[in-house]
């Protein structure tokens, strides 16, 4: 197989196990087809208003202050007097649009939906708003368009502002929740003298939505413990009251409007969210108003052992916590309209206040919904799957839900209200648990499928590695051990079975990827079994005793870079171990110098996987000395290196040119924080300086010097640049410390060489790699190669860890790309920090290629090995995938597997366009050849 292909085979083959992942677990849990049901019984609302704070923790809203008044004294007279307060549990991502649809439709949206678009919807979905009679609602432009698309009819009416208003350096982000009050006042101002409006606003199940986003962006500029976050609190404090006061005044106190109060989700300290954590999923939940309970106090211990009411002062009422997707059922319940058709809320009963019968018929119609849906998805798993294969969830079998609908409609009728409420729990529950059962039904299957795609992936890898580079021996006429018409009948019989299989059963076209993806992986592997024997009979021959030291080290290494992604102190402790090397090898005795160089770099550098997580201290000093370091470093290199491998004036004015521009763009972060604390905003030269240096590096490089170490040093002050633009703290000194144990590695491979007998010393400051390309040297892989493999992913690994990143996306400040641009864009943003996390990469893989060019071995022979280990790491994040039950534990381990196969791909991508270039520079340097024998 050519290079090319095989890369490019293997790019498909690792898209395809990418992609599976969110196949698996990521796909969307909405069906349709389902009756809506609705309470039989009268609403004790007309209307109800939904008030959501967007980014506000529940801790920020709950706690006092050191005086003992509280942030939002009118909502905590609410929670004290008039309504029913409680956590709101969001699930992950804790992001705004699963969040509010969670909140508005009650389900928790499919994780993909967040990036498949804001303002538009990937599927069609059902919600409280769809199912009002009116919905009038104000707020940002990335959440309310959302639920108006998706909405039947023209019932749904949105009024938001500009989306350059959401600007994290704004002088003042609460001004868009002034805005979003002041709009609903004039609209009920307006509705007085409009009779028409006015005849609507009075019809029953009418919705008013407030999207409050000022406490989320002042939470992402100024952090939530700052003044401005606070202050914010206040504001909407206030807001909420005035607005209680003008709409109580324009129903004339009727008494029959119901309030709920809630966030979509909370905010890390450092001002980010998206995760887990217990800032970011613990919400404020109050509701008050028609047919809502008033304060209670508890009559014995409440079942909530964590503590916060004591925090908070409040464990003299009631606590009722929630799940998030429970607050729709309990709006749809409120103002009597259906109850959304996907919803998997239970409608929390301690918030109502109304008779027993409407609280049981209320959950009977709840238990209902939730079995619709039970029945649509068990009839669509049946559809697609063969009778005899086909195991239904046998706790709610068709006899049981028959039984448990009579009973539940006997109870009631008998007015054993309580009795009926738990069976309808009880309903609830297993209706839950069969969604989840039909939802994952083929999650094992596809699993299976893909596992073995892996392993006979990373076996044919193996086999390739040992064919092209271990010589082994081979008695002449040795055939493959199965032939090759046999082999290849067998897998067209497998393809066929397979086919007809997933034909019957109706499975969707990525089915047929997966299950069919692993049969020519296999054959493939079954072709070269030759080679696994070869290696049998070569068995005496080769080091034994040195090969399973390797082997078992790698494990033990791979196991380590595993750890690491659940705790970055493993990093720590890796390179304090490789740190050693010199000593371990007896390179040190050689080269003291490297040797001392080598060791003080890995113990420095491990220092970065013990510092804070990106955000949490932001202090732009760092990036003032980071910029002098880089300073000091390449001007150290250029003296050093001015007697070995002169520069020519135009390479030294480019030099010099670029370390203007890293001593300007160190000064940038400053000057811009500033501005932003001042709240003068993002100043244009500063904007125009940044993403100028952000384009100008990827062509700068380009135009330096082809030596290898003046190639280096270009590429590093390009992208040293730009990584400092895009930091905020301690993380701006990892590239120069990074770069630093590069340089020492490049030398200490060559003493490895040189050490083995396997090349003579060559100057590497003296390497053009435009002119000394001999493919005569070019040479197979020994055991030491491995080593050098590991290395890469070690680094390629603790470059991402060591900035300060942990694999979860509440680790990315937004405060990152201020340098660049303020107002909220998410996939501007996240793709500027995703080339902050890419930039330390890039110099590790420059690093390796230069390796690779100085110990004479080709980049497929090296990558080879870095493929195994990364799938290796790729497969035990999958295995811990499916071990895990929690969602949580679940979404880390995801999270892990995508950034190591995120990781491979990239490499892979590299690896293709690093080989069309070294083919094409092969390609001048035989035409060089035949022109001058």
């Amino acid at each position: 197989m050519r290079v090319v292909t095989f890369f490019l085979v293997g790019l498909a083959v690792h898209v395809v196990f990418f992609l599976s992942i969110f196949d698996i677990y990521f796909t969307s849990p909405l069906v349709h087809g389902m009756t809506p049901q609705t309470v039989s019984l009268a609403p004790p609302a007309s209307r109800i208003v939904l008030l959501v704070a967007d980014g506000l923790r529940a801790d920020s809203l709950f706690s006092l202050l050191p005086n003992g008044s509280s942030r939002a004294p009118y909502l905590r007279s609410v929670m004290e007097d008039r309504g029913t307060w409680g956590v709101s549990h969001t699930h992950v991502p804790t992001e705004s649009r699963p969040g509010h649809v969670a909140l508005i439709a009650g389900f928790y949206e499919d994780v993909s939906a967040v990036a498949k678009g804001w303002k538009e919807n990937p599927v069609e979905f059902d919600s409280v708003f769809n199912e009002s009679r009116h919905t009038w609602s104000w707020g940002s432009p990335d959440i309310l368009p959302m639920f108006a698309k998706g909405a039947s009819g023209d019932h749904v009416y949105t009024h938001t502002y500009p989306a350059a208003e959401e600007d994290f350096a704004s002088t003042d982000a609460s001004r868009l929740d002034t805005w979003v009050f002041t709009q609903v006042k004039a609209f009920f101002q307006s509705a007085r003298s409009n009779s028409s409006l006015k005849d609507i606003l009075q019809e029953d199940q009418n919705v008013f939505f407030l999207h409050l986003l000022g406490i989320d962006t002042n939470g992402h500029a100024h952090r939530p413990q700052s003044r401005e976050y606070q202050e914010n609190i206040g504001l909407v404090d206030s807001g909420v009251e005035e607005l209680v006061s003008v709409i109580e005044d324009f129903y004339h106190h009727d008494g029959r409007t119901a309030y709920v109060f809630t966030s979509d989700h909370g905010m890390t300290n450092w001002g980010s969210h998206g995760a887990g954590h217990a800032s970011e999923t613990l919400t404020p939940l109050v509701v008050w108003g028609a047919g809502v309970q008033v304060a209670q106090r508890p009559l014995e211990p409440q079942q909530y052992t964590d503590g916060y009411q004591q925090d908070w002062h409040l464990e003299k009422f009631r606590r009722v916590d929630v799940n998030q997707a429970d607050i729709a059922p309990l709006m749809a319940s409120l103002i009597g309209v259906p109850f959304p058709l996907n919803s998997v809320g239970m409608l929390p009963l301690l918030y109502l206040d109304n008779s027993g019968r409407f609280k049981a018929e209320s959950m009977y119609t709840n238990g209902m919904q939730m079995l619709e849906q039970f029945k649509v998805k068990m009839a669509q798993r049946k559809e697609t799957t063969l009778s005899f294969l086909f195991t239904p969830f046998q706790q709610l079998s068709e006899t049981h839900q028959v039984e448990l609908i009579r009973q539940i409609k006997i109870l009631i009728q008998l007015e054993k209200y309580e009795d009926a409420i738990t069976l309808c729990k009880s309903m609830i529950t297993e209706a839950l648990e069969g969604l989840v059962y039909y939802h994952t039904y083929d999650r094992f299957f596809l699993g299976c499928s893909v596992v073995l795609g892996f392993v006979g992936w990373t076996s044919y890898v193996v086999l390739l590695i040992l064919k092209t580079h271990a010589s082994l021996r081979r008695p002449p006429g040795l055939a493959n051990m199965i032939p090759s018409q046999t082999l290849t009948r067998l897998c067209v019989c497998i393809t066929l079975v397979i086919s007809v299989f997933l034909v019957i059963q109706k499975s969707p076209l990525t089915y047929y990827i997966y299950c069919l993806l692993p049969v020519p992986i296999w054959y493939s592997v079954f072709r070269e079994s030759g080679t696994l024997m070869d290696l049998v009979r070569s068995a005496p021959s080769l080091p034994l005793w040195k090969c399973l030291g390797y082997f078992l080290l790698i494990a033990f290494g791979i196991e380590l870079l595993v750890v690491s992604f659940f705790h970055r102190a493993m990093l720590t402790v890796g390179l304090v171990a490789l740190s050693l090397w010199p000593i371990l090898t007896g390179i040190y005795s050689q080269a003291k110098f490297r040797s001392v160089s080598w060791t003080l770099g890995c113990v420095c550098l491990s220092t970065f996987p013990l510092m804070p997580v990106v955000g949490r201290e932001a202090n732009v000093h760092f990036v003032t000395c980071a910029g002098v370091l880089t300073l000091f470093t390449s001007a150290c290199y250029l003296w050093s290196a001015r007697r070995r491998a002169p520069l020519h004036l135009g390479d030294k004015q480019q030099f010099y040119a670029q370390m203007l521009h890293v001593a300007v763009c160190a000064y940038v972060p400053t000057l811009t924080h500033s501005s932003l604390e001042q709240k003068q905003g993002l100043p244009l030269v500063n904007q125009i300086i940044s993403w100028t240096t952000l384009a100008s590096s990827m062509v700068v490089p380009l135009l330096s010097s082809t030596r290898l170490f003046h190639r280096l040093l270009s590429v590093f002050l390009s992208l040293s640049a730009t990584f400092l633009l895009l930091s905020t703290g301690s993380e701006a000194l990892f590239p120069p410390m990074l770069s630093w144990l590069m340089f020492v590695w490049i030398n200490m491979e060559q003493e490895a060489m040189q050490a083995q007998g396997t090349s003579s010393r060559q100057e590497l400051s003296t390497m053009d790699f435009a002119d000394n390309i001999d493919i005569t040297r070019i040479r197979q892989l020994k055991l030491d190669d491995i080593r050098r493999s590991y290395f890469f992913v070690f680094f390629i690994i603790t470059a991402f860890f060591g900035t300060g990143n942990i694999a979860s996306i509440n680790s990315f400040d937004p405060a990152s790309v201020y340098c660049f641009l303020t107002v909220f864009n998410p996939f501007i943003m996240g793709g500027l920090m995703m080339w902050k996390v890419i930039i330390p990469f890039v110099i590790v893989m420059c690093t390796f290629e230069t390796i690779q060019v100085t110990t004479q071995l080709s980049s497929r022979s090296l990558f080879l090995i870095v493929l195994v280990i990364s799938d290796l790491m790729a497969l035990h994040f999958f295995f811990l995938v499916q071990d895990y039950g929690s969602w949580l534990d679940i979404g880390t381990s995801i999270s892990h597997y995508v950034i190591v196969m995120s990781m491979t791909i990239f490499l892979m991508l590299l690896s293709v366009a690093t080989h069309i270039l070294t083919s094409w520079r092969l390609t001048a340097w035989r035409r060089r050849k035949s022109h001058f024998p």
